[in-house]
């Protein structure tokens, strides 16, 4: 039954890496993976759980770790919609590594890290849904804490967003400048990515809903069971893609040193001694 569901996510996965592929060529924008991103990873979490309900067996946990999944997706496409990425507008950092490559070496790169491996990242970071699948135990009290847990981050994130998308409105109005050029109040007070912090976290939550069902095979099989290795790359992937945005964000505006030194990057942490971020 589990090797069954992962045979379909993974021809899922296959076909989507072919499409992303292609379409970028016929295009020439390699952001096609950006749009599937909130996508299919609620496509393969409800696979999972479809073939748990198919068993006829427990899927309290695979379900409820779908509808999570489904959340995401949905809080994620909205905000990705309401920035313009599904109308053709490719991810700005694309387009300055394309010109600090050759067109040979981007192509590679579009390949094997753009289409390939972060298709491959949204099947790993679904996987804790196929073993909560193998391990059909019952709905606990961990399950319910990571659950309510995912869902204050996803509320963070809820958050973050709209406080970014509120102060780049406010931008536009002043005529595309505003001081200090980057949000730094509410959350981004606290952390200067608090919405990169929440969408790590809720994966890591949902890797702990997959740990608890695989809790009776021992610590190894449970706490650190072999799912984890979608919500570490996952992380790393984002610290790897929030230092090169920061890079960007340091040379285009004088302000974002003194951000640097007085707001945590990512953790949640209160300014250090002197900061006084501009108001948004």
């Amino acid at each position: 039954m589990d090797l069954a569901a992962l045979v379909v996510v993974l021809w899922v996965a296959a076909a989507t890496c072919l499409a992303c592929w292609v379409l970028s060529l016929l295009t020439k924008d390699t952001s096609w993976v950006d749009r599937v991103w909130s996508i299919v990873p609620v496509v393969y979490a409800w696979i999972f759980a479809g073939f748990g309900i198919a068993a006829d067996a427990d899927a309290t946990r695979p379900i409820v770790m779908a509808v999570l999944v489904t959340l995401w997706g949905a809080r994620l496409t909205f905000n990705f919609a309401r920035k313009g990425g599904y109308t053709g507008m490719e991810d700005y950092r694309w387009a300055i590594l394309r010109q600090r490559m050759r067109p040979w070496q981007f192509q590679l790169f579009n390949v094997f890290f753009i289409v390939l491996y972060q298709n491959a990242l949204l099947v790993l970071i679904t996987l804790p849904t196929l073993v909560a699948l193998q391990h059909p135990t019952p709905f606990g009290a961990w399950d319910v804490l990571f659950t309510v847990l995912f869902l204050v981050f996803l509320l963070g994130e809820l958050a973050a967003d709209q406080q970014q998308w509120d102060f780049h409105r406010a931008k536009r109005r002043a005529g595309g400048t505003l001081e200090p050029g980057f949000v730094t109040t509410g959350l981004f007070r606290l952390c200067r990515h608090p919405n990169f912090f929440c969408e790590q976290a809720q994966w890591w939550m949902l890797y702990g809903i997959g740990a608890v069902a695989a809790s009776g095979a021992g610590f190894l099989g449970g706490v650190l069971n072999w799912s984890i290795v979608g919500a570490a790359l996952l992380s790393a992937l984002f610290i790897g893609s929030t230092v090169f945005t920061e890079s960007i964000s340091a040379a285009k505006y004088p302000a974002y040193a003194e951000y640097r030194r007085t707001t945590s990057m990512l953790v949640p942490w209160p300014p250090r001694r002197g900061s006084t971020p501009a108001k948004a």
